[in-house]
Protein backbone atom coordinates (compact mmCIF):
# COMPACT_ATOMS: atom_id res chain seq x y z
CA UNK A 1 0.00 0.00 0.00
CA UNK A 2 1.45 3.40 -0.99
CA UNK A 3 2.39 5.72 1.83
CA UNK A 4 -0.10 8.54 2.24
CA UNK A 5 1.31 12.08 1.93
CA UNK A 6 1.93 13.88 5.16
CA UNK A 7 -0.63 16.50 6.08
CA UNK A 8 0.24 20.05 5.10
CA UNK A 9 -1.76 21.43 8.04
CA UNK A 10 0.21 23.70 10.37
CA UNK A 11 1.50 22.11 13.52
CA UNK A 12 -0.14 23.27 16.75
CA UNK A 13 1.62 26.08 18.56
CA UNK A 14 1.69 24.90 22.15
CA UNK A 15 3.27 27.21 24.70
CA UNK A 16 4.99 26.02 27.86
CA UNK A 17 3.48 27.25 31.12
CA UNK A 18 5.70 29.75 32.99
CA UNK A 19 6.91 28.93 36.49
CA UNK A 20 5.44 30.68 39.52
CA UNK A 21 7.09 33.89 40.69
CA UNK A 22 8.59 33.64 44.17
CA UNK A 23 8.63 37.27 45.44
CA UNK A 24 5.47 38.08 47.39
CA UNK A 25 5.13 41.47 45.71
CA UNK A 26 5.03 39.82 42.29
CA UNK A 27 2.39 37.20 43.09
CA UNK A 28 -0.72 39.08 41.86
CA UNK A 29 0.97 39.91 38.54
CA UNK A 30 2.33 36.36 38.22
CA UNK A 31 -1.16 34.92 38.74
CA UNK A 32 -2.51 37.12 35.98
CA UNK A 33 0.25 36.09 33.60
CA UNK A 34 -0.20 32.44 34.51
CA UNK A 35 -3.94 32.65 33.85
CA UNK A 36 -3.39 34.24 30.44
CA UNK A 37 -0.79 31.61 29.56
CA UNK A 38 -3.16 28.82 30.61
CA UNK A 39 -5.95 30.19 28.43
CA UNK A 40 -3.59 30.62 25.50
CA UNK A 41 -2.35 27.06 25.89
CA UNK A 42 -5.90 25.69 26.13
CA UNK A 43 -6.80 27.52 22.92
CA UNK A 44 -3.77 25.93 21.27
CA UNK A 45 -4.97 22.47 22.29
CA UNK A 46 -8.41 23.11 20.81
CA UNK A 47 -6.93 24.52 17.62
CA UNK A 48 -4.62 21.49 17.28
CA UNK A 49 -7.50 19.07 17.66
CA UNK A 50 -9.66 21.05 15.25
CA UNK A 51 -6.88 20.96 12.63
CA UNK A 52 -6.50 17.23 13.14
CA UNK A 53 -10.20 16.67 12.50
CA UNK A 54 -10.29 18.96 9.47
CA UNK A 55 -7.22 17.19 8.09
CA UNK A 56 -9.16 13.94 7.85
CA UNK A 57 -11.59 15.48 5.36
CA UNK A 58 -8.83 15.55 2.75
CA UNK A 59 -8.35 11.78 3.15
CA UNK A 60 -11.91 10.65 2.46
CA UNK A 61 -12.32 8.74 -0.77
CA UNK A 62 -12.79 5.24 -2.16
CA UNK A 63 -11.56 3.59 1.05
CA UNK A 64 -14.29 5.32 3.02
CA UNK A 65 -16.94 4.18 0.51
CA UNK A 66 -15.56 0.63 0.71
CA UNK A 67 -15.81 0.67 4.52
CA UNK A 68 -19.31 2.12 4.33
CA UNK A 69 -20.38 -0.67 1.99
CA UNK A 70 -18.91 -3.37 4.24
CA UNK A 71 -20.72 -2.04 7.32
CA UNK A 72 -24.00 -1.43 5.49
CA UNK A 73 -24.04 -4.94 4.02
CA UNK A 74 -22.90 -6.60 7.24
CA UNK A 75 -24.97 -9.76 7.84
CA UNK A 76 -23.95 -10.02 11.48
CA UNK A 77 -22.82 -7.31 13.84
CA UNK A 78 -20.19 -4.59 13.75
CA UNK A 79 -17.43 -5.50 16.20
CA UNK A 80 -15.41 -2.47 17.33
CA UNK A 81 -12.05 -3.01 18.99
CA UNK A 82 -9.12 -0.96 20.25
CA UNK A 83 -6.77 -0.57 23.21
CA UNK A 84 -6.23 2.32 25.62
CA UNK A 85 -7.55 5.71 24.54
CA UNK A 86 -8.40 4.39 21.07
CA UNK A 87 -10.41 1.67 22.81
CA UNK A 88 -12.43 4.27 24.67
CA UNK A 89 -13.17 6.00 21.36
CA UNK A 90 -14.13 2.58 19.97
CA UNK A 91 -16.59 2.00 22.80
CA UNK A 92 -18.27 5.29 21.99
CA UNK A 93 -18.39 4.39 18.28
CA UNK A 94 -19.99 1.03 19.07
CA UNK A 95 -22.53 2.78 21.28
CA UNK A 96 -23.34 5.28 18.51
CA UNK A 97 -23.89 2.50 16.01
CA UNK A 98 -26.16 0.59 18.42
CA UNK A 99 -28.18 3.71 19.19
CA UNK A 100 -28.90 4.16 15.49
CA UNK A 101 -30.12 0.62 14.95
CA UNK A 102 -26.88 -1.10 13.91
CA UNK A 103 -26.08 -4.27 15.85
CA UNK A 104 -22.70 -3.58 17.43
CA UNK A 105 -20.50 -4.80 20.26
CA UNK A 106 -17.16 -3.64 21.67
CA UNK A 107 -14.43 -6.28 21.91
CA UNK A 108 -11.54 -5.62 24.29
CA UNK A 109 -8.42 -6.95 22.51
CA UNK A 110 -6.76 -8.25 25.69
CA UNK A 111 -9.92 -10.08 26.78
CA UNK A 112 -10.50 -11.42 23.27
CA UNK A 113 -7.66 -13.94 23.54
CA UNK A 114 -9.10 -15.20 26.82
CA UNK A 115 -12.51 -16.18 25.48
CA UNK A 116 -14.23 -12.96 24.43
CA UNK A 117 -13.36 -13.78 20.82
CA UNK A 118 -16.56 -15.81 21.00
CA UNK A 119 -18.39 -12.50 20.48
CA UNK A 120 -17.18 -12.59 16.86
CA UNK A 121 -18.83 -14.76 14.19
CA UNK A 122 -18.69 -15.17 10.41
CA UNK A 123 -20.68 -12.38 8.79
CA UNK A 124 -19.42 -9.75 11.24
CA UNK A 125 -17.31 -6.72 10.28
CA UNK A 126 -14.41 -5.54 12.46
CA UNK A 127 -13.62 -1.86 13.04
CA UNK A 128 -10.13 -1.74 14.59
CA UNK A 129 -8.89 1.58 16.01
CA UNK A 130 -5.20 2.31 16.59
CA UNK A 131 -3.38 5.55 15.81
CA UNK A 132 0.00 3.83 15.54
CA UNK A 133 -1.37 0.69 13.90
CA UNK A 134 1.18 -1.29 15.94
CA UNK A 135 -0.86 -2.16 19.02
CA UNK A 136 0.33 -5.64 19.94
CA UNK A 137 -3.01 -6.80 21.35
CA UNK A 138 -4.75 -5.90 18.09
CA UNK A 139 -2.14 -7.48 15.86
CA UNK A 140 -2.55 -10.82 17.64
CA UNK A 141 -6.20 -10.84 16.58
CA UNK A 142 -5.67 -10.25 12.85
CA UNK A 143 -4.89 -13.91 11.94
CA UNK A 144 -7.92 -15.00 14.00
CA UNK A 145 -10.22 -12.54 12.24
CA UNK A 146 -8.88 -13.76 8.88
CA UNK A 147 -9.53 -17.38 9.87
CA UNK A 148 -13.13 -16.44 10.79
CA UNK A 149 -13.64 -14.66 7.48
CA UNK A 150 -14.48 -11.33 9.15
CA UNK A 151 -13.19 -8.32 7.17
CA UNK A 152 -11.22 -5.71 9.10
CA UNK A 153 -11.59 -1.96 8.64
CA UNK A 154 -8.59 -0.22 10.21
CA UNK A 155 -8.88 3.35 11.52
CA UNK A 156 -5.26 4.42 11.91
CA UNK A 157 -2.74 7.19 11.39
CA UNK A 158 -0.15 5.00 9.69
CA UNK A 159 -1.07 3.34 6.40
CA UNK A 160 2.24 1.39 6.45
CA UNK A 161 1.60 -0.13 9.86
CA UNK A 162 1.04 -3.86 10.49
CA UNK A 163 -2.62 -3.20 11.28
CA UNK A 164 -3.15 -1.35 7.99
CA UNK A 165 -1.39 -4.09 6.01
CA UNK A 166 -3.57 -6.77 7.63
CA UNK A 167 -6.84 -4.93 7.03
CA UNK A 168 -9.15 -5.14 4.03
CA UNK A 169 -9.63 -1.37 4.01
CA UNK A 170 -7.88 1.50 5.80
CA UNK A 171 -9.44 4.76 6.97
CA UNK A 172 -6.39 6.98 7.28
CA UNK A 173 -6.47 9.90 9.73
CA UNK A 174 -2.90 10.91 8.81
CA UNK A 175 0.19 11.53 10.92
CA UNK A 176 -0.95 13.85 13.68
CA UNK A 177 1.10 15.75 16.25
CA UNK A 178 -0.52 15.42 19.66
CA UNK A 179 -1.76 18.49 21.54
CA UNK A 180 0.45 17.69 24.50
CA UNK A 181 3.57 19.41 25.95
CA UNK A 182 5.45 16.11 25.55
CA UNK A 183 3.83 15.20 22.24
CA UNK A 184 2.87 11.83 23.72
CA UNK A 185 -0.61 11.90 25.26
CA UNK A 186 -3.30 10.79 22.75
CA UNK A 187 -5.32 13.95 22.21
CA UNK A 188 -5.45 15.27 18.64
CA UNK A 189 -5.19 11.74 17.27
CA UNK A 190 -8.11 10.46 19.35
CA UNK A 191 -10.14 13.49 18.30
CA UNK A 192 -9.51 12.54 14.67
CA UNK A 193 -10.37 8.87 15.33
CA UNK A 194 -13.57 9.99 17.06
CA UNK A 195 -14.53 12.23 14.15
CA UNK A 196 -13.77 9.57 11.52
CA UNK A 197 -15.89 7.05 13.41
CA UNK A 198 -18.77 9.52 13.64
CA UNK A 199 -18.47 10.29 9.92
CA UNK A 200 -18.81 6.57 9.15
CA UNK A 201 -21.73 6.07 11.58
CA UNK A 202 -23.68 9.12 10.42
CA UNK A 203 -23.15 8.44 6.72
CA UNK A 204 -24.37 4.90 7.36
CA UNK A 205 -27.42 6.29 9.18
CA UNK A 206 -28.19 8.58 6.25
CA UNK A 207 -28.20 5.62 3.86
CA UNK A 208 -30.60 3.47 5.92
CA UNK A 209 -34.39 3.62 6.55
CA UNK A 210 -34.14 4.78 10.17
CA UNK A 211 -36.41 7.61 11.34
CA UNK A 212 -37.41 9.50 14.48
CA UNK A 213 -39.78 6.76 15.64
CA UNK A 214 -37.02 4.16 15.34
CA UNK A 215 -34.70 6.43 17.28
CA UNK A 216 -37.34 6.97 19.95
CA UNK A 217 -37.76 3.21 20.39
CA UNK A 218 -34.07 2.93 21.27
CA UNK A 219 -34.02 6.03 23.51
CA UNK A 220 -36.98 5.72 25.91
CA UNK A 221 -35.25 7.42 28.81
CA UNK A 222 -34.21 10.97 29.65
CA UNK A 223 -34.99 14.24 27.91
CA UNK A 224 -34.23 12.76 24.50
CA UNK A 225 -36.75 9.97 24.95
CA UNK A 226 -39.41 12.34 26.24
CA UNK A 227 -39.03 14.59 23.21
CA UNK A 228 -40.24 11.84 20.83
CA UNK A 229 -42.65 9.95 23.12
CA UNK A 230 -46.16 9.43 21.70
CA UNK A 231 -49.41 9.53 23.66
CA UNK A 232 -50.18 5.84 23.05
CA UNK A 233 -47.01 4.97 24.99
CA UNK A 234 -48.20 6.79 28.11
CA UNK A 235 -52.01 6.87 28.02
CA UNK A 236 -54.26 4.78 30.27
CA UNK A 237 -56.03 1.97 28.45
CA UNK A 238 -58.14 -1.10 29.17
CA UNK A 239 -59.25 -1.32 32.83
CA UNK A 240 -57.33 1.90 33.56
CA UNK A 241 -59.40 3.84 31.01
CA UNK A 242 -62.41 5.26 32.92
CA UNK A 243 -65.43 4.86 30.62
CA UNK A 244 -69.10 5.36 31.43
CA UNK A 245 -72.15 5.25 29.14
CA UNK A 246 -73.95 8.52 28.49
CA UNK A 247 -77.15 6.87 29.77
CA UNK A 248 -75.60 6.11 33.17
CA UNK A 249 -76.48 8.02 36.32
CA UNK A 250 -74.08 10.53 37.84
CA UNK A 251 -73.56 8.17 40.79
CA UNK A 252 -72.25 5.51 38.39
CA UNK A 253 -69.79 8.00 36.89
CA UNK A 254 -68.49 8.84 40.37
CA UNK A 255 -68.04 5.14 41.12
CA UNK A 256 -66.05 4.69 37.89
CA UNK A 257 -63.86 7.68 38.72
CA UNK A 258 -63.21 6.29 42.20
CA UNK A 259 -62.70 2.61 41.38
CA UNK A 260 -60.67 2.83 38.17
CA UNK A 261 -57.04 1.80 38.82
CA UNK A 262 -54.90 4.89 39.36
CA UNK A 263 -57.98 6.96 40.32
CA UNK A 264 -57.76 9.37 37.37
CA UNK A 265 -60.31 11.85 38.75
CA UNK A 266 -62.31 11.83 35.54
CA UNK A 267 -64.62 9.62 33.48
CA UNK A 268 -64.94 9.66 29.70
CA UNK A 269 -68.61 9.59 28.70
CA UNK A 270 -69.28 7.47 25.60
CA UNK A 271 -72.21 6.26 23.54
CA UNK A 272 -72.99 2.59 22.90
CA UNK A 273 -70.46 2.52 20.05
CA UNK A 274 -67.72 3.78 22.37
CA UNK A 275 -67.55 7.21 20.75
CA UNK A 276 -66.65 10.06 23.04
CA UNK A 277 -69.59 12.27 24.02
CA UNK A 278 -68.10 14.21 26.92
CA UNK A 279 -66.05 14.08 30.11
CA UNK A 280 -66.92 14.41 33.79
CA UNK A 281 -64.18 15.35 36.26
CA UNK A 282 -63.61 15.85 39.98
CA UNK A 283 -63.75 19.57 39.30
CA UNK A 284 -67.19 19.24 37.74
CA UNK A 285 -68.38 17.33 40.81
CA UNK A 286 -67.10 20.00 43.22
CA UNK A 287 -68.77 22.75 41.24
CA UNK A 288 -72.10 20.89 41.32
CA UNK A 289 -71.88 20.53 45.11
CA UNK A 290 -70.96 24.21 45.51
CA UNK A 291 -74.13 25.13 43.59
CA UNK A 292 -76.24 22.78 45.73
CA UNK A 293 -76.88 20.25 42.94
CA UNK A 294 -76.54 16.98 44.86
CA UNK A 295 -78.90 14.78 42.88
CA UNK A 296 -76.73 11.81 41.92
CA UNK A 297 -79.58 10.12 40.03
CA UNK A 298 -79.49 12.52 37.08
CA UNK A 299 -78.01 11.18 33.81
CA UNK A 300 -74.33 12.03 33.58
CA UNK A 301 -74.87 13.47 30.08
CA UNK A 302 -76.80 16.35 31.68
CA UNK A 303 -73.84 17.50 33.78
CA UNK A 304 -70.82 16.38 31.75
CA UNK A 305 -68.48 18.68 29.87
CA UNK A 306 -69.60 18.50 26.25
CA UNK A 307 -67.24 18.52 23.25
CA UNK A 308 -64.08 18.19 25.34
CA UNK A 309 -60.67 18.85 23.81
CA UNK A 310 -59.11 15.51 22.93
CA UNK A 311 -55.97 14.08 21.32
CA UNK A 312 -54.98 11.08 19.21
CA UNK A 313 -52.69 8.20 20.21
CA UNK A 314 -50.02 9.41 17.74
CA UNK A 315 -49.84 12.92 19.23
CA UNK A 316 -46.47 13.80 20.75
CA UNK A 317 -46.71 13.80 24.53
CA UNK A 318 -44.90 17.16 24.53
CA UNK A 319 -47.75 18.59 22.42
CA UNK A 320 -50.38 17.07 24.69
CA UNK A 321 -48.63 18.45 27.78
CA UNK A 322 -48.61 21.92 26.23
CA UNK A 323 -52.37 21.65 25.58
CA UNK A 324 -53.01 20.63 29.19
CA UNK A 325 -51.06 23.63 30.44
CA UNK A 326 -52.89 25.96 28.05
CA UNK A 327 -56.35 24.59 28.91
CA UNK A 328 -55.51 24.17 32.62
CA UNK A 329 -56.92 20.65 32.69
CA UNK A 330 -55.61 17.50 34.35
CA UNK A 331 -56.93 14.97 31.81
CA UNK A 332 -57.24 14.68 28.05
CA UNK A 333 -59.37 11.94 26.41
CA UNK A 334 -57.60 10.01 23.66
CA UNK A 335 -59.69 9.09 20.62
CA UNK A 336 -59.02 7.08 17.46
CA UNK A 337 -59.85 8.14 13.90
CA UNK A 338 -63.48 7.09 14.39
CA UNK A 339 -63.88 9.13 17.57
CA UNK A 340 -63.85 6.18 19.98
CA UNK A 341 -62.41 6.85 23.44
CA UNK A 342 -59.40 4.52 23.46
CA UNK A 343 -57.51 6.05 26.37
CA UNK A 344 -56.95 8.85 28.83
CA UNK A 345 -53.87 10.98 29.39
CA UNK A 346 -53.64 12.06 33.02
CA UNK A 347 -51.43 14.74 34.53
CA UNK A 348 -50.21 12.20 37.10
CA UNK A 349 -48.63 10.21 34.29
CA UNK A 350 -46.96 13.32 32.87
CA UNK A 351 -45.57 14.16 36.30
CA UNK A 352 -44.21 10.64 36.70
CA UNK A 353 -42.56 10.88 33.28
CA UNK A 354 -41.10 14.30 34.23
CA UNK A 355 -42.94 16.34 31.64
CA UNK A 356 -43.83 18.87 34.34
Amino acid sequence: MARAPRSTAKKPRLRALPGRASPASARPQARDADAEASLAYARGVLEAEARAILGTTERLGDAFLHALRLVRECAGQVVVTGMGKAGHIGQKLSSTLASTGVRSVFLHPAEAVHGDLGRVAPGDVILALSNSGSTEELLRLLPLFKRMGTPVVALTGDVDSPLAKGAEVVLDIGRIEEACPMGLVPTASTAALHAMGDALAMTLLRSRPFGRDDYALLHPGGKLGRSVLRVFELMRTGPANPLVLDTARLSQAVVVMTNTPGRPGAACVVDRDGKLEGIFTDGDLRRLVERGHTDFEVPVRQVMGKRPRCITPETLVLTAAAQMRELRVDQLPVVDVEGRAVGLLDVQDLLAAKFF
